[in-house]
């Protein structure tokens, strides 16, 4: 201590000695360069790995753009904080003393934990790439067989039963089977309330014909249910207990449902659109595609739109004979319209209401064809006569509803999904389909919508953006490294990030979807980020290496060489392992979740975490061995290391 006293202006950093204060100025504004160009390098490629987010369409961009907006705006003023506040901070209060790194229990536990194990890898090189080889190549089978959907099912908390009866049927007939229903449904000890709805609001938007029941069935909270009881199994008991004859079940929920109506006309998970020129062609060809994908696993609530069966009232009216008893056409339309339609007589007025007064035939006058017959027409010559004389009155056959879409007539086969993902279930629907209609007729076409219209619009949209943002990214670590070959060994951490990734989702029985791509996609920046660092330690060890002992096979040798990488790679566990925990910890709540919303929130988080935890094993067992390998073959091909490359 007394030396130290005496000569304090020779004190080095790391021990517990006081600074001076110029030499620990410069040290700070040293280091807040050098992390200026790191910390600005690394925000760029986090926000560059989110960009394909925002050039999604549709659902999934209203869904998960604020979450990347979030992010960027987050990391955009994390980064200034660090490279403006942060020094100055540094400056003002960092005085005195400085402890070093080494008596650090935390770091010390984990660089005596990874340092035999990189020394491991250092020394069985071979082994080490030939055991990554095999883990990535097992992910192979795992990624050919993972199911794809759109988004993760989120459970609302209540479900829509929407079942389907004849075009034909009357209001009390459709009323009966919506109140047997709903009887049948509010014995279930799970149901909180029931609330049914039969035809069309008052609304131009809602096309629903009577046919059509929906039903509202809102769920107790899960603690209330009988135990072991699932969602999927209680569909299953009120499906086979509501059972109708003549009646079609679906089964869906309610925000889905409007969402799905709203944006592609389908009120399931996928519908089968058939268009066409005539409505028969079309209802023939619906009911056989219905008959050629019955059957497949997981495609439950099959169920053709019914294009045929509306019955009609048809009145006739026979010309030479309303000219015979002096009418017109006018005459005999007023008689029907008032006495069948109802005629608008007056208006009353309550207070500020306003009622208009319509008169017409009583219902059971209305509904019996022998009384339609017997409606009076006043003639001038000879007075009255019944309808029947002067119009040919029937029913007749024809559309309960006629859909169009881009000019043509439309049919539609619809089907929900269930315990199966969507993508396999489509996919052997298209080969059935295929095999069965070998040419379609001319005029007639075949599309795919619904939930995977979506899928499909999405995938194709990531497909070409993210290629792009990897090519950005490679070109920006290129800006970085100047060189290649580093850009191909980092760029190595995206497949080894995706083995975590992939093997997470098959343990959590998780689908391949939106969410999940967005998953991935927040772990390509954060793989490429750490790998970044690692490499960008190593350089330096290589340049502090080269400085001490000069370029060159005769320098420097093999032993040399990888002693100095692995007290590189040690020194600098800390720091990364700062970098991946405070992703990790910071979505174990998300996994943990279990409320509402943790549906679609879990399918990120799972690859993100568990794809982050491989990539970390990579640049802290695999980027040193990588390393080495280069470093020792450019020894020797050149006889000394290629410094220019590992220049600032």
């Amino acid at each position: 201590m007394a030396g130290s006293k005496e000569n304090p202006g020779k004190e080095r950093i790391g021990h517990t000695n006081e600074i001076p204060e110029e030499e620990r100025v410069s040290i700070i504004e040293n280091s807040s360069r050098t992390l200026g160009r790191s910390v600005f390098f690394s925000v760029l490629i986090m926000i560059i790995s989110f960009a394909p987010i925002l050039f999604l369409t549709g659902q999934e961009r209203k869904l998960f753009s604020p979450l990347v907006l979030t992010k960027t705006f987050s990391l955009i003023g994390a980064a200034m904080l660090a490279i403006t506040v942060a020094p100055m901070l540094t400056r003002m209060l960092v005085k005195g003393k400085l402890i070093p790194e080494s008596r650090n229990p935390v770091s010390n536990f984990f660089v005596r934990l990874y340092g035999p194990v990189a020394r491991f890898c250092l020394e069985w090189r071979k082994s080490v790439l030939a055991a990554c080889v095999v883990l990535l190549l097992g992910s192979v089978p795992f990624v050919i067989n993972l199911g794809t959907e759109f988004m993760p099912p989120l459970d609302e908390g209540s479900l829509l039963l929407m079942p389907v009866t004849l075009p034909d049927v009357s209001n009390s007939e459709a009323k009966r089977i919506m109140q047997l229903q709903d009887k049948i449904i509010k014995g279930f000890p799970e149901v909180e309330n029931v609330l049914g709805k039969a035809g069309r609001a008052y609304t131009a938007t809602d096309n629903a014909p009577i046919s059509m029941i929906e039903t509202i069935i809102v769920l107790k909270p899960k603690k209330q249910w009988r135990d072991g009881l699932s969602k999927d199994m209680l569909i299953r008991e009120m499906n086979e207990k509501i059972q109708i004859p003549g009646v079609v079940i679906g089964w869906t929920q309610p925000i889905i449902n409007r969402v799905n109506m709203l944006s592609t006309g389908i009120r399931t998970d996928v519908g089968i659109k058939i268009y066409g020129s005539d409505l028969d062609s079309i209802y023939a060809i619906s009911r056989q595609v219905e008959n050629t994908i019955k059957g497949i696993e997981g495609l439950e609530d099959l169920y053709v739109e019914q294009l045929t069966g509306g019955k009609y009232l048809d009145i006739q009216i026979r010309r030479p004979d309303i000219a015979r008893y002096g009418l017109n056409i006018d005459d005999v339309n007023m008689v029907i319209e008032s006495a069948l339609g109802g005629m608008v007589l007056t208006t009353t007025v309550e207070g500020r209401e306003r009622f208009s007064v319509s008169l017409r035939l009583a219902q059971e006058y209305r509904n019996d064809m022998d009384e339609i017959r017997r409606i009076p027409v006043q003639t001038m010559a000879y007075g009255v006569v019944p309808l029947s004389a002067v119009a040919d009155i029937k029913v007749s056959e024809g559309p309960p509803m006629i859909n169009s879409e881009n000019a043509m007539l439309r049919g539609t086969v619809l089907f929900n999904v269930r315990g199966r993902d969507m993508g396999s279930v489509v996919n052997e629907a298209k080969e059935r389909i295929d095999e069965a209609f070998e040419k379609m007729p001319q005029g007639y076409l075949v599309e795919w919508s619904g939930q995977y219209e979506n899928q499909v619009r999405a995938q194709q949209r990531l497909s070409i953006i993210i290629p792009i943002v990897l090519l950005i990214i490679a070109f920006i670590l290129y800006i970085t490294f100047h060189s290649f070959k580093w850009v191909l060994v980092v760029l190595l951490s995206v497949p080894v990030a995706l083995i975590g990734g992939v093997y997470s989702l098959y343990f959590y029985n998780v689908n391949f979807s939106v969410a999940v791509a967005v998953g991935f996609i927040a772990l390509f920046g954060v793989a490429v980020e750490t790998g970044v660092l690692m490499i960008a330690y190593l350089n330096d060890t290589i340049r502090k290496l080269v400085a001490e002992r000069g370029n060159g096979r005769q320098n420097i040798s093999f032993p040399i060489l990888k002693e100095a990488i692995l007290v590189g790679a040690t020194q600098r566990v800390r720091p990364l392992l700062m970098t991946v925990l405070a992703n990790i910890l910071g979505l174990i709540p998300v996994l943990a979740s279990t409320g509402t919303g943790s549906d679609v929130m879990k399918p990120i988080a799972i690859p993100f975490v568990f794809g982050l935890m491989s990539a970390t094993l990579f640049v802290l067992i695999l980027l040193p061995v990588i390393y080495n390998l280069l470093m020792e073959w450019e020894l020797k091909k050149h006889g000394a290391l290629s410094v220019l490359e590992i220049k600032e």
